[in-house]
């Protein structure tokens, strides 16, 4: 090559082919070895988990609702505001941290069904569905039973969450 075409010719000293892989490199350096998937930090909200979490613990056969009475109630008037949207966090409270989450759970359970088979079911459905949606270990799922639906008891206001808004 003659000395006029090596100055046009631009520079490339700075990016390298190692000899091993074949893989080019600025500044002769490796690149950060961090794969692009692990570049960057994601971050869940607690409200993420509370979602996935109540939307898990109602699948459960013998979980009536969720949530207090008091937490019910509030919720069946906040359900029939337009953009109120439904309750799915009612009754369900997340601690999220970088790696890890906590989970307190309020529930109804129908009259009749075993309440600590309930129970172990509501804790490994969420359990299940928060890991393999979030990535997250779950440490714990508290729950707390705050009510029996009884089969003669009329609905309380809101308690069915297939109803929609009642006309009069």
């Amino acid at each position: 090559m003659s000395e006029t075409a090596q100055r046009n010719r631009p520079e490339t000293s700075t990016a390298e082919t190692t000899a091993e892989s074949g893989q080019k490199t600025l500044g002769g350096k490796r690149g950060s070895g961090v794969a692009p998937g692990d570049r960057g930090r994601t971050t869940i909200a607690d409200g993420v988990v509370e979602k996935i979490a109540g939307l898990a613990a109602r699948d459960v056969v013998g979980v009536h609702a969720m949530g207090s009475g008091f937490a019910r109630t509030f919720g069946a008037v906040r359900d029939r505001v337009p953009g109120g949207g439904k309750g799915v966090t009612r009754g369900v409270k997340a601690e999220v941290g970088e790696v890890q989450t906590a989970l307190d759970l309020e529930i109804v359970v129908d009259y009749g069904v075993a309440i600590a088979d309930v129970a172990r079911a509501v804790r490994e459905n969420v359990i299940s569905a928060v890991e393999r949606m979030t990535g997250l270990e779950v440490v714990e799922v508290n729950i707390a039973v705050g009510d029996v639906k009884l089969p003669d008891e009329e609905e309380d206001e809101g308690e069915s969450e297939d109803e929609g808004p009642r006309i009069r």
